[in-house]
C-alpha cells in the first residue's frame, strides 16, 4: 500500500482532477483568495495556476511526499513564492493568526481526524480570515447516501482514506463563525460520487 499511495495514487489523482469541470470550480473557488494563503491538502499542485496576484505568498501542506514530484513543476512555474510541509491537516506547526486565507480542495473527504484540521483551519487564520473549500459529500438524497455509506469502505482504499459520505456541512458549520455554502451534484460525475459542497467558512474579527 505505501507504493500505491506514494507512486501511483498521485499520478491518478493528478489525472482524475484535471478535468475541464474541475478546472472550473477550482477557478470559481480560488478568484477571491488574497494575501498570505495556507493551503491544507496541495496534492500535485493543481491549484496554483489559478491563484491571482493577489495572493502574495502560499504555504503548502501536504503529507503524501509522493505528490511532490509532480508538483514541482508547477511551483517552478508559478511567480508566487510558494513553501510546502510535509504536514497533515490536523498537526499545523504554524502559530495562530499566521495567514490571511486557508484553501482546501477535495481534501476534506480524506482527513482522517477531519474535525481537528477545521480547527487547525481556523487557529491559524487571522480573525476576519477566510477558509475556502470545495468537497464531495454526503448527498441530501436518502436513496444516495445509502450507496454512499456502502462504497465508502471501498474508496477509502482505493483513493487513499476518502469518504464520499461525510456531512460537510456540518463540518465546517461547527467549526467556522460564519458560513456560505452552495450545494450541488457535479454535471459529470456519478451521483454517489458528485454531490460537492462549495463554500467560504469565515472567522469573526476580534473586537
Amino acid at each position: 500500500m505505501v507504493i500505491y499511495s506514494s507512486l501511483i495514487f498521485p499520478r491518478l489523482l493528478e489525472f482524475s482532477m484535471s478535468s475541464a469541470s474541475m478546472t472550473d470550480y477550482r477557478k470559481q473557488l480560488l478568484s477571491e483568495v488574497s494575501g498570505d494563503v495556507l493551503e491544507i491538502g496541495f496534492g500535485t499542485g493543481l491549484n496554483l495556476p489559478y491563484y491571482s496576484a493577489a495572493v502574495t505568498s502560499l504555504t503548502a501542506v501536504e503529507p503524501n511526499e509522493g505528490m511532490g514530484a509532480i508538483a514541482q513543476k508547477r511551483i517552478n512555474e508559478s511567480p508566487i513564492p510558494v513553501e510546502t510541509k510535509p504536514l497533515s491537516g490536523e498537526n499545523l506547526s504554524m502559530p495562530d493568526a499566521s495567514f490571511d486565507n486557508v484553501v482546501c480542495t477535495w481534501t476534506l473527504c480524506s482527513i482522517p481526524n477531519v474535525k481537528k484540521a477545521l480547527n487547525e483551519a481556523y487557529r491559524v487564520l487571522k480573525p476576519g480570515g477566510r477558509f475556502f473549500f470545495i468537497e464531495h459529500g454526503l448527498s441530501d438524497e436518502p436513496g444516495i447516501q445509502a450507496w454512499q455509506n456502502r462504497l465508502t469502505p471501498i474508496q477509502r482504499v482505493i483513493a487513499d482514506g476518502c469518504h464520499i459520505n461525510r456531512k460537510i456541512d456540518e463540518l465546517v458549520g461547527a467549526a467556522f463563525d460564519q458560513v456560505a455554502l452552495k450545494e450541488f451534484y457535479a454535471a459529470d460525475l456519478p451521483k454517489v460520487m458528485g454531490y460537492f459542497y462549495q463554500g467560504i467558512a469565515t472567522k469573526n474579527k476580534q473586537v
